[in-house]
């Protein structure tokens, strides 16, 4: 009696810390999503895995952590990428059912790499220290999420810190990863400090603390030494227009002519004398510009008008033997009007301007009627400009590191971001997009400008500071100036570096708990005889 007793205390304890861990799982999921905009309070970015930490503290089986973990990722994701339903219900006609199905979908393998860093810790710490495994275990599958099925890099965990302009300067050395590596480490010293609360919790606390702080000092004094180079830096007038023209009327071909009026309206107002850059969104010219007619020789004259040199989004194509294939492109204009340049996107959304699986699976092309059929352009090529290269990310891109290293290698001395996210509505997206593409800017120590068919439009420092942005869903324009600085990066010439490192240290670190689990195997084998 007394034993079943026992036995079903035991099991209503455990049910008690079940239903405790799975709280805290929730919490930091909760937190996560807290941390990015449109709330984005990214402070608690800083203490958000440390429920899940404590969570996973009862937990011995390698099930229930992923269990766990992925309630975590789950709960975030589903905070974070909620506005996929708001895009595929609107622009991709599926019924609400559907479009939720697929955000849900996209949040539970989104949530499956948090699951994993759960499990590894769970199965890595008995012999490789919490604050060791956690951040090299958490940048390996940040980067594998950003790079794997064309990858996923969106609101990775360092972007939650995009409004905090002195750490986010170590993106010039380590990129984002650097940012999310710190966040995990200093979650894991919050950690040891409530749960072990002994002198070895508070050295490592310590330690953690003085890497912070050195992080932190290492900011303001980048940003003075950016400030310094901008003094004498030379400059040019730019300005970023913002047609707010609704989606579902974008691509009529009967408001075609309202659209360039609205623009040229705006451009007119660029109030350089002796010139400069305009610069227009992502497609928003509505027509394939290279078709000769009306319309294209008044965008031309935009740039005669105004001395300026002029940058816009348009549709372009080229025929090829057996199809003519399509390119999301961005032209660009001298002052007199002719075409210097133009570059053709080379990362394309999937699903969005092209349907991956469609010659393996051919009845996708039915679920994904209406989507685009965009060919990929040739590189990370950039523009010139009279004596400057500049370097165009469209849409997407401007969230890639690897965009945006490839034109400050190729000598670019000005990044330019076009994109239409009208998709977005008035969901959290258009602020997420933005808070990303401010890292190019450090990463490169070049000005971005970003323009932005119904907003958020910016001019962006090298130091990451926004000095003018628009308001969403508002016909607006934006007059500013960038300069021209050299001012190479360690990022911009070496990479990920810290991802390789991330990824030895974790090799390193499984060799080690494997080799103490066979000793173990061993002396178990060798005390039963």
């Amino acid at each position: 009696m007394k034993n079943s007793d026992s036995q079903v205390k035991s099991d209503t304890l455990n049910k008690k810390l079940s239903g405790h861990s799975i709280f805290f799982a929730l919490l930091s999921g909760i937190l996560l999503f807290l941390s990015f905009p449109k709330f984005g309070l990214g402070f608690i970015a800083w203490i958000a895995f440390v429920p899940l930490f404590i969570a996973l503290r009862e937990v011995a089986s390698f099930r229930r952590a992923l269990f766990l973990g992925w309630i975590t990722g789950f709960t975030a994701c589903v905070g974070i990428i909620y506005w996929i339903t708001y895009v595929v219900v609107n622009y991709g006609h599926l019924p609400l059912y559907l479009g939720v199905m697929i955000m849900l979908l996209l949040a539970c393998y989104l949530s499956l790499y948090i699951a994993l860093f759960a499990a590894g810790i769970v199965y890595l710490r008995r012999k490789v220290p919490l604050c060791f495994v956690a951040p090299v275990l958490w940048v390996c599958l940040e980067y594998i999420k950003s790079q794997l099925f064309t990858g996923f890099p969106w609101e990775n965990l360092g972007y939650s810190q995009f409004s905090n302009i002195f750490f986010i300067q170590i993106a010039d050395i380590t990129g984002v990863f650097g940012l999310s590596f710190l966040i995990i480490l200093l979650n894991t010293a919050f950690f040891e400090i409530i749960s072990e609360k002994s002198k070895k919790a508070f050295a490592l606390a310590a330690s953690v603390l003085l890497l912070w702080s050195g992080v932190y000092a290492y900011g303001v004094w980048r940003i003075q030494q950016v400030d310094q180079r901008l003094k004498d830096a030379p400059a040019m007038d730019v300005s970023l227009i913002q047609g707010n023209i609704d989606q579902s009327i974008k691509w009529n071909e009967n408001f075609q002519k309202e659209t360039i009026n609205i623009y040229e309206d705006l451009s007119l107002r660029h109030p350089a004398v002796n010139g400069g850059l305009i610069v227009w969104p992502e497609t928003a010219v509505p027509f394939n510009f290279q078709d000769e007619n009306d319309l294209r020789h008044r965008i031309s004259e935009i740039s005669v008008k105004t001395k300026s040199w002029f940058i816009f989004g348009s549709m372009s194509y080229a025929s090829g033997r057996e199809k003519t294939e399509y390119f999301n492109s961005a032209y660009l204009l001298s002052p007199e009007g002719d075409v210097r340049g133009k570059y053709d996107k080379v990362h394309l959304v999937p699903y969005g301007e092209y349907v991956p699986l469609r010659t393996i699976f051919p009845f996708i092309s039915s679920l994904a009627a209406g989507i685009g059929d965009f060919v990929e352009g040739k590189g990370f090529y950039p523009l010139t400009m009279g004596e400057r290269k500049i370097g165009v990310m469209i849409c997407y891109e401007g969230i890639l590191p690897e965009a945006a290293r490839a034109y400050k290698n190729a000598d670019a001395e000005l990044l330019v971001n076009i994109t239409n996210d009208a998709w977005f509505g008035t969901t959290s997206a258009p602020y997420q997009h933005l808070s990303m593409s401010i890292f190019r800017a450090v990463e490169t120590r070049l000005y971005l400008v970003r323009a932005a068919n119904t907003g958020i439009s910016a001019i962006v420092d090298p130091a990451g500071k926004i000095i003018k942005q628009t308001e969403i869903f508002k016909k607006d324009e934006i007059h500013g100036r960038v300069k021209f600085i050299v001012m190479p990066t360690f990022y911009a010439k070496y990479g990920d570096l810290l991802v390789g490192f991330s990824f030895i240290g974790l090799i390193v670190f499984f060799l080690r708990n494997l080799k103490g689990r066979k000793r173990n195997v061993r002396r178990k084998h060798t005390g039963s005889n």
